[in-house]
């Protein structure tokens, strides 16, 4: 069963700490945003193996665009 990690705000993706492949646990950083000069961390939510990273750093997202892509454990 797969699980998409989802944007929850506009936001710039300021950096990726995980990339396709690895094994994360819920509380795993996935990328982190950057938004009225905040850091925002987005973690993996689920146990799993990351399938798919659907964001690059630089790139801006919006409330609701996907992030990652896990297959669950």
């Amino acid at each position: 069963m797969s699980h998409t990690v989802v944007a929850e705000l506009v936001a710039n993706v300021q950096q990726v700490t995980a990339k396709a492949g690895d094994t994360v646990g819920p509380e795993t950083t996935l990328v982190i945003l950057e938004s009225m000069k905040m850091e925002i961390p987005v973690l993996a939510e689920v146990a799993g193996t990351i399938r798919e990273m659907k964001v690059a750093e630089g790139e801006v997202v919006r409330d609701g665009d996907p992030i990652a892509i896990i297959e669950e454990n």
